[in-house]
């Protein structure tokens, strides 16, 4: 099918791969928990389009430049964990999630900040580029002679899948906001746990190595 093979394996495999924490649920997660039902769901469009930006680069062959460069692999990921960084100190010091009792849910969010934040954590992962091309090629005929097709199919699923997955997270951590929203203390106490993790994660990609 299109230059595909082992469709099927491919389905599964990518399904076991999605539901595997990683930095994406983390994110979702703490967006989710601590910003409400509607930060989580723009957060999993965000990581969505940063996966299909990454299907369509190592689809044209332009992710291969990482592979390539230390240099540019480095460069992608210290401005990723300096992001990663930047987004937790914000909610560690953000006061404005306190006044949750006059504010129904997604007010005193910015949505569309929340999407760019999803989009460039996840295209500034070089790690996400890496898995494409060492990933997708594994499905695709190497008798075919034009793998973008191919290439763009296999990603296409892979993001379908890991949104329908994020989207059942998001909604779930989302239970957790609607519970504490009631209560600034505990509000608060969310919005800085969850920031303090995204620092964290920040440290880890900073410190990760390419392999």
């Amino acid at each position: 099918m299109y230059g595909i093979i082992n469709y099927e394996t491919f389905l599964l495999t990518g399904i076991l791969l999605n539901i595997t924490p990683g930095n994406d649920t983390i994110f979702i997660l703490s967006k989710s928990m601590a910003q409400g039902k509607k930060a989580g769901i723009m957060s999993v469009l965000g990581i969505a389009s940063g996966s299909v930006i990454h299907t369509v680069l190592a689809a044209f062959g332009l992710s291969i430049i990482i592979t390539k460069s230390i240099l540019v692999f480095n460069i992608i990921k210290y401005a990723g964990a300096l992001y990663l960084l930047y987004i937790g100190y914000k909610m560690l010091t953000d006061k404005s999630s306190l006044n949750t009792n006059s504010l129904s849910e997604g007010e005193s969010v910015n949505l569309k900040k929340i999407y760019r934040d999803g989009v460039i954590t996840n295209v500034l992962n070089p790690k996400v580029a890496l898995f494409f091309i060492a990933f997708l090629p594994q499905f695709i005929n190497p008798a075919s002679h034009n793998t973008v097709i191919p290439f763009l199919t296999l990603g296409i699923t892979f993001t379908c899948t890991g949104l329908i997955w994020s989207l059942i997270l998001a909604n779930s951590a989302s239970l957790i906001f609607a519970k504490l929203k009631s209560s600034k203390k505990l509000t608060n106490y969310v919005n800085k746990t969850c920031g303090a993790v995204l620092i964290a994660l920040g440290l880890k990609v900073a410190f990760s190595s390419r392999n």
